[in-house]
C-alpha cells in the first residue's frame, strides 16, 4: 500500500510541476509577442551600425552600442572579455568578366573571406572547371597549372534540412583555394553556396593551408555559374578565360570583445547555462539574419526572464561572440576563460541559424536514451508553441570550443526553419527588411522557454 501511495504522490507532483511549467511558458510567450523588443534592437544594430565584420569600424561601435544595452536593462552583471580578432578587409570593389574572344561578360562576384588580393591590374587566365575538390585532385597540375579553377558544385536540394546541403557544398569554399593553389592554379572561383538562383554572390571564408600559396579566391552567384559552365560546354576550352581583379589584404590582429550579460542564480551563482550567437557580420549588407537576429534573440531571453520576475535556480548569461566569420577566437576565448575561471557550465544554447520559425533544438552528440528522455521531459510543453523538435544534431561554432574545457556540458542549437536562410546568407541581401518579426520573437520565447526548463529540470 506505501508503495502506491508513493507512485500517487509522485504522479501528482509531477502533474503539479508540469503544470507550473506550463502557465510560466505562456507568460514567455505573452512577453515576447506582446512587448519583445528583439525587433526593434536589431533595427538599430543593422541600420544604425551595419556590418561588423571583426577588426572594423562597425564591429567596435557595436560592442560599445552592445553593452550600453545590457546595462540599459539592469543585468547583475555586464562586462566585455577581451579578445584578438583578424582584421581582413575587401578594399574597393571587385570586378569580373567571362572573356569570350573579343566579348566581356560581366560577372557578380565577391571575394572570398581572408583571401589574398589579384596583382593590381587582376589576372587573366584560362579556366578549369570542376565540381569536387577530389575530381580537381584526378586532373593533377599538368591540367590545373597556370589556371583559375571553376568550384562549380551545386549546393544539393535532396536535402530538407538546408544546412545539411550547405555542409556538404561548403567545403569547395572553405577548402578548395589551397586545394588548387597546390596544383599551380593562379586563382579560384567558386559557385555560391545556396540554393537559391540569383545573381547574389555569397562570400564566407576560406582557409589557407600553411606552406601553400595564397591565390586570391571569390565566389561568384550561381546565375553566372550556370553561365560560366555553359560557356566551357558549348565552346572549346581555350576561346573561354576569366578575369578577375580584388583589392582585400589582411591587417595586423586588433582587440575587440565579446559582451556578456550575467543574471545571478539564486541557488547555485557558479553554475551557467550560456545562450548566444555572434555580433560580428559578414561587410556586403547589415547582417540581419547572420547574426543580428541570434544576438538580439539572446538578450531578450534574459530580458523576458527578468521582466517576468523569474528568479533563476542557476546563473544566465547572453554571450555576444565577436569573430565567429573568420577565426573563432571570440568562441575560443570565452571556453579558455570558463575553464581558467574553474566555471561548471550546464549547457549553452546558440541561435545562428537565422531570425525565422522556430522549429526546435538539437543537441549536440546525444545518445538515443538521452534524446528519448529530453522529450519525455520537455516536448509536450514546447509543443503548443510549434518549437518541439527535439533531436540530435549540432550546437553552433561559438559554443563548440566549450566541449574541449567543460567536458560535461551540453551543447544545444537553436533549430528555426532552415527553407530560406542560405537564400540571404552572407549575401548583400542580408538586411534588416528580410526579418519578420513575429518569427524573431517567436524564436527569443522557444530559446527563453528552453532556458527556463533546464534551469528548473537540468539535463541529466
Amino acid at each position: 500500500m506505501k508503495r502506491y501511495l508513493l507512485l500517487a504522490a509522485l504522479f501528482f507532483s509531477a502533474t503539479a510541476s508540469q503544470a507550473q511549467d506550463s502557465l510560466f511558458i505562456r507568460k514567455i510567450y505573452d512577453e515576447a509577442l506582446v512587448n519583445g523588443q528583439a525587433y526593434d534592437n536589431l533595427r538599430y544594430l543593422c541600420k544604425n551600425i551595419g556590418q561588423r565584420l571583426s577588426g572594423s569600424a562597425g564591429a567596435e561601435k557595436a560592442v560599445t552600442w552592445s553593452k550600453k544595452l545590457m546595462d540599459g536593462y539592469g543585468f547583475d552583471k555586464v562586462y566585455l572579455q577581451e579578445v584578438m580578432v583578424p582584421h581582413w578587409v575587401r578594399g574597393a570593389k571587385e570586378q569580373a568578366y567571362i572573356i569570350d574572344g573579343n566579348k566581356k561578360i560581366a560577372v557578380p562576384i565577391a571575394a572570398l573571406g581572408s583571401s589574398a588580393a589579384t596583382p593590381a591590374n587582376g589576372i587573366t587566365a584560362n579556366i578549369i572547371e570542376v565540381k569536387s575538390i577530389k575530381e580537381l585532385e584526378t586532373l593533377g597540375e599538368s591540367v590545373i597549372k597556370g589556371k583559375i579553377v571553376f568550384f562549380n558544385g551545386a549546393f544539393d536540394q535532396r536535402f530538407i534540412e538546408t544546412g545539411a546541403g550547405y555542409g556538404a557544398a561548403g567545403v569547395q569554399r572553405f577548402a578548395g583555394p589551397s586545394a588548387a593553389a597546390k596544383y599551380g592554379a593562379v586563382g579560384a572561383i567558386v559557385r555560391s553556396i545556396t540554393p537559391a538562383l540569383d545573381d547574389y554572390p555569397h562570400t564566407g571564408g576560406t582557409v589557407y593551408v600553411d606552406g601553400v600559396t595564397k591565390i586570391p579566391a571569390a565566389a561568384i552567384s550561381t546565375l553566372a555559374a550556370n553561365k560560366l559552365s555553359n560557356m566551357l560546354r558549348l565552346r572549346k576550352l581555350p576561346l573561354i578565360k576569366f578575369y578577375f581583379k580584388q583589392n582585400c589584404q589582411t591587417l595586423p590582429d586588433v582587440r575587440s570583445y565579446n559582451v556578456i550579460g550575467e543574471i545571478k542564480g539564486s541557488e547555485n551563482p557558479n553554475k551557467f547555462i550560456t545562450v548566444g550567437g555572434h555580433l560580428d557580420s559578414w561587410d556586403l549588407a547589415e547582417g540581419a539574419h547572420d547574426d543580428g537576429t541570434g544576438v538580439m534573440q539572446s538578450v531578450e531571453v534574459l530580458r523576458i526572464l527578468k521582466t517576468t520576475g523569474y528568479k533563476p535556480k542557476n546563473s544566465i548569461r547572453a554571450v555576444f561572440f565577436m569573430n565567429e566569420e573568420n577565426g573563432h577566437k571570440g568562441g575560443i576565448k570565452y571556453a579558455e576563460q570558463a575553464a581558467a575561471d574553474k566555471e561548471e557550465h550546464i549547457a549553452a544554447i546558440e541561435t545562428d541559424e537565422g531570425g525565422f520559425t522556430p522549429r526546435g533544438f538539437s543537441f549536440e552528440g546525444a545518445s538515443p536514451a538521452f534524446i528519448k528522455q529530453v522529450n519525455a521531459k520537455f516536448k509536450n510543453l514546447l509543443e503548443p508553441y510549434e518549437a518541439d523538435r527535439l533531436v540530435e544534431g549540432g550546437g553552433g561554432t561559438d559554443i563548440g570550443p566549450l566541449k574541449e574545457t567543460v567536458p560535461a556540458i551540453k551543447l544545444i542549437g537553436f533549430r528555426p526553419d532552415s527553407q530560406r536562410y542560405f537564400d540571404i546568407h552572407h549575401t548583400a541581401n542580408d538586411v534588416f527588411e528580410n526579418v519578420n518579426k513575429r518569427e524573431l520573437h517567436l524564436g527569443a520565447a522557444a530559446i527563453a522557454s528552453m532556458v527556463y526548463l533546464i534551469d528548473q529540470h537540468g539535463l541529466n
